[in-house]
Formats: C-alpha cells, sequence, structure tokens
C-alpha cells in the first residue's frame, strides 16, 4: 500500500527536525542532564512538529543508553518503542476523548507501571478540545502524577486552555517554519524519490503553506500524483486553484483603475474557470506585502500611492474571516471588492488639475533662489523643494531627548494603550493612511507633553515628515491628548537608549534644549487676487499641510 510523503518522511530523531532548533536543543539537554519535567506543553501552528516531536522524546528519555540527547535506537526499549506493539507510549486525539469520563479512565490507569520502558508517556493531541470538566478532572494528575509518567499537551489554540493547566507544564511554543527550511527539506525528498520539480514550484510550495513543513510535503503529494512527468509551475497554479504571476498583476491593476466591469468579468472567469476565489485574494495579498517591502526597503516605485495598498492590503486582511465563512464566497468577494472600488471613485479628486492651477498662481512657489535661476527647474504645490530633513531629524533628536527627561513608566504604558485604537481607522477615507502610519511605529517612551516613536526605516520617517502635523494633530485628536511626537529610526532610538543610560550610571543627565524652528517655507510671494486665494484653498482643502503657501 502506497505511504504517504509525510508519513514516510517524518522525523525519528531530533537532528531529522526542521525549524525548531531552539525547542529541539532543550529537550536534548533535558535528557543529557536528566532534568525531565513531568508535564509538558506544545503549541503552535499545524505541521510544525508538535506530534512528532513529542514522540522522539518519548523514546529519548526511555532509551537506556542516550547519546547527546538522541536516542540510540538498538537497546531493548528503542526496538520497542518503535514497535506498534508499545504500549507505554500512548496518544489520545482529546477532539474524540474530551469527556470527564474518558479522562477519569486515563487517571484511573496512569498509577499502572510501564509494561517495559522507564516512563509512561501519554501524548495527548490537540488537548484544546477537552471539556472544562475534563481539564478539571486532569488537573490533579498534572499536577502529582506518578513518578514513571509524563504527560505532554499539544495544541494549536493554547488560549483554550485554562490557566492552572499551563501553570503545571513546561510550555514550548513552536513558531512556522521558515520558508528556507521548507525548500531543503522538500529538495531532500524530491531527490531521494526522483521526482522531478521545477526549483520555483518548491518555493510556491514552502509560499503556500504557511510555515507547515506537512502541509507542504502534502502538497507535494498531491502534485506528484496530479503531473507524472515533470511537475511545473503551471500545474502548481492549476492543483491549487490560483493564477500566475502576470495575470495576478493585472487583477490587481484593475482593481486600483477602479475598473468595476473588469473585474467582475475576471471574477467570473476564475470562477468559471474552477480557480480557488480565497486563494486568488492570498495571492494578491501576498503581491501587495511584497510590493510594499520592496518600496520600504529598495524604494522601488508603486503601482499606486503606498497609503491606498495599506489600506486595501488591511482590507483585505480584515474581512478574509467572514469571505471565508460566507455561504457564497463569490458573492461575497465581488461585494467586498465593489464597494472598495465605489469609495475610491467618490472620493477620486482630479489631482493634476488642481497642482496645474497652483502653479499658474504662483509660479515661483517653493522654489529656492538657486532654483529661480534655472529656467529649467519645475515649482511643486505638493512637494516642499525647501524641507531640510537634517534639519528635521535634529529636531526630533532634540525633542526626544528632551522626552527621555520627563519620561514615565505610567505614561507609556498609557500610549502603548492608545496606539491600538488606531486599528479602528485605518479604513477612514481621510486618515487612513495616517493611522496606518502610527501603527507602524513602536511606542518608546513618553511624557506628560510628548511621545517618541521609532520606525524601522529612515525612508519612513521621512515620508511622515513632510505631514508631522497633520500626523501629530490626528494623533492627539483620536487618543485626546496634547502632545508632540518624536519620530526616530529603530537605530537612533538604540543609540538614544545607550546614551540615556551611561548618562544615568554616571549620575547625569540629559540637559533640556529649546527646540529650533523649522522653517520649512521660505517663500515670501504674495497672493494677488481673490480668484487666486479660492484656489489656493481649494488646494490646502485637497492637500492639507502638504501645499505650503505662504498667505498675508
Amino acid at each position: 500500500m502506497y505511504q504517504a510523503l509525510y508519513r514516510k518522511y517524518r522525523p525519528s530523531e531530533f537532528e531529522d527536525v526542521v525549524g525548531q532548533n531552539v525547542i529541539v536543543n532543550t529537550l536534548k539537554n533535558a535528557v543529557i542532564y536528566n532534568h525531565i519535567s513531568h508535564a509538558y506543553l506544545f503549541s503552535g501552528p499545524r505541521g510544525t512538529g508538535k506530534t512528532t516531536i513529542a514522540k522522539i522524546f518519548a523514546r529519548a528519555v526511555n532509551c537506556l543508553e542516550p547519546r547527546d540527547g538522541l536516542s540510540c535506537g538498538k537497546c531493548k526499549n528503542c526496538l520497542y518503542s518503535f514497535s506498534k506493539e508499545c504500549m507505554d507510549i500512548i496518544e489520545i486525539d482529546a477532539a474524540s476523548n474530551n469527556g470527564v469520563d474518558e479522562i477519569r479512565e486515563l487517571r484511573n490507569k496512569v498509577n499502572i507501571l510501564p509494561t517495559e520502558l522507564k516512563y509512561k508517556v501519554y501524548i495527548i493531541d490537540e488537548v484544546h478540545m477537552l471539556s472544562i470538566g475534563a481539564f478539571n478532572a486532569l488537573l490533579k494528575t498534572i499536577e502529582e502524577p506518578p513518578s514513571h509518567v509524563i504527560f505532554i499537551l499539544a495544541t494549536t489554540d493554547p488560549q483554550k486552555i485554562p490557566a492552572t493547566i499551563i501553570s503545571r507544564c513546561q510550555w514550548y511554543a513552536f513558531k512556522k517554519i521558515d520558508n528556507e527550511d521548507i525548500v531543503k527539506r522538500l529538495q531532500y525528498i524530491v531527490s531521494k524519490e526522483n521526482i522531478k520539480i521545477d526549483d520555483n514550484v518548491l518555493e510556491k510550495i514552502a509560499e503556500a503553506s504557511d510555515g507547515g513543513l506537512r502541509d507542504a510535503i502534502g502538497l507535494l503529494d498531491k502534485l506528484r500524483a496530479y503531473a507524472t512527468d515533470n511537475i511545473s509551475l503551471n500545474d502548481f497554479y492549476e492543483i491549487n486553484g490560483q493564477i500566475d504571476d502576470i495575470e495576478l498583476q493585472e487583477f490587481e491593476k484593475t482593481i486600483f483603475e477602479n475598473n468595476n466591469k473588469d473585474t467582475l468579468y475576471k471574477i467570473e472567469k476564475y470562477y468559471q474557470d474552477g480557480k480557488n476565489l480565497v486563494q486568488i485574494l492570498k495571492q494578491l495579498m501576498l503581491l501587495i506585502k511584497d510590493q510594499l517591502f520592496d518600496y520600504y526597503v529598495n524604494s522601488s516605485s508603486l503601482i499606486v500611492e503606498e497609503n491606498i495598498l495599506v489600506n486595501f492590503l488591511n482590507l483585505l486582511n480584515s474581512e478574509m474571516v467572514n469571505i471565508k465563512k460566507s455561504d457564497d464566497v463569490k458573492l461575497s468577494i465581488e461585494i467586498t471588492l465593489l464597494h472598495y472600488m465605489d469609495s475610491n471613485v467618490k472620493s477620486k479628486i482630479d489631482i493634476p488639475l488642481k497642482i496645474e492651477k497652483t502653479k499658474t498662481i504662483k509660479e515661483e512657489h517653493a522654489v529656492s533662489s538657486d532654483n529661480k535661476e534655472n529656467p529649467e527647474s519645475k515649482p511643486s504645490a505638493i512637494v516642499n523643494n525647501n524641507f531640510n530633513f537634517s534639519k528635521f531629524k535634529e529636531l526630533m533628536s532634540i525633542r526626544a531627548k528632551n522626552t527621555m527627561i520627563e519620561a514615565l513608566k505610567t505614561e507609556l504604558t498609557k500610549e502603548q494603550n492608545n496606539l491600538s485604537i488606531f486599528n479602528d481607522y485605518t479604513f477612514d477615507q481621510e486618515n487612513g493612511y495616517l493611522a496606518c502610519e502610527l501603527l507602524d511605529g513602536t511606542v518608546r517612551a513618553s511624557s506628560i507633553n510628548s511621545v517618541i516613536l521609532s520606525y524601522d526605516y529612515e525612508s519612513m520617517v521621512e515620508k511622515m515628515a513632510n505631514h508631522l502635523n497633520n500626523l501629530i494633530n490626528f494623533y492627539n485628536k483620536i487618543s485626546n491628548n496634547n502632545k508632540t511626537i518624536s519620530l526616530i529610526t529603530n537605530e537612533e532610538w538604540n543609540n538614544l537608549k545607550n546614551e540615556y543610560m551611561n548618562l544615568r550610571k554616571s549620575g547625569k543627565q540629559f540637559v533640556y534644549q529649546e527646540e529650533p524652528n523649522l522653517n520649512i517655507n521660505n517663500n515670501d510671494d504674495k497672493i494677488s487676487s481673490e480668484e487666486d486665494a479660492d484656489y489656493i484653498k481649494e488646494a490646502k482643502k485637497i492637500f492639507g499641510d502638504i501645499v505650503e503657501i505662504e498667505e498675508d
């Protein structure tokens, strides 16, 4: 009978386990130094090795001659533990044995000595499925089991386990396995099985598995059955109900062009072709995530403005659960996208026309004296050419140091809690981009007058510097504050923190400094007519503080 690949290549020793090095090393040391606990809790996503490691550990603690925390595989205990007749390593599925009676029966059996091994090991899988009564029946046994018994509880949902159970276990949180580690394991399997497959397909399998190695191997097995010759990328798309990268980019472009007709046509075509519409949405989310990453890290160009992409990604992420649960997935996706595009159309502004009119009014606006000498220079009503980012950074540094002088733990906690409020505003048509920018930051310190936010990249800080006043006003309005904000990078925060701590160790402190004026606009041009003034007001209404225009 054919054996599934995930069963055939299931690790039997710690050395074969992929992507859980910290947990593996800790358990190996427990075996080496004989620091065996009576109860363990393994939690984490599906397919990350919880039950596999539980079985390996159960064999390792029972080995008569373990080597470096590994079972020898040769002693009578190892041979017995690997056999199907083993009665001392008991695996229980809590999903189908979740009642009080089953746990009471287990509790009565734990006092019976092992038949062959040193320890009787109970592996309770999906333990969160136990009823409250069953947990209560298990509690005392977990707390004080006989010396020959070890409990290993495995779960994908530790939040549903009572704290009284968790506190009596050694808790190990399994992480999702990196795509790189998954690809390496898949390469090993395809070489052993002589499977012909393109390398880029293995990368796609790793992405689709979402950190679960078992799912990845299962998908490889399914592809092997579907394409008996050479497995190509098209085979992967076909069997997963996905679309290729070119079509995915076309779909994205159609949505951001607010093209209702073509968007609905594409969804209908995908549906008729048997594509998985949920998988296509997930593909779209990954595409946008990658585009934003390239934008932040490599300063690459975007198909639309950054805040539009962020808001749309947040929308898909929040609606995904409802879409999956919907009776009609296709209809639910169509409504979500149509509503999004309709909102965009209603809020769309003819920006080029407004910019051109503003230029006509003030031909020399935001042009430095150097640029005025060059007739080729192009004045802009959006970007302020006089803005000096180095001066801005100097201001932020002084403000951050002043914040550290007056920083309070209670204010830090308050602002950390305040930040979560902005999750409710990420879809706001007017201020959604500000909410997303605030949520991208980390609250580092706060006084009663100011707060420090740090970001991964300087490019993010520089972008927000152009609308700092809008950011501060929005922050204070929503959080009911009256504080200034310091925007710095994570690297600058680490330097500031180290400087602060070194001063404190020597009995010193930052010296308070007056904040310098950040003179963004030095233009002395005047508005010459009521007509011009109306256009300037309209420009400010459209662009807010991005348009810098001096008026009498």
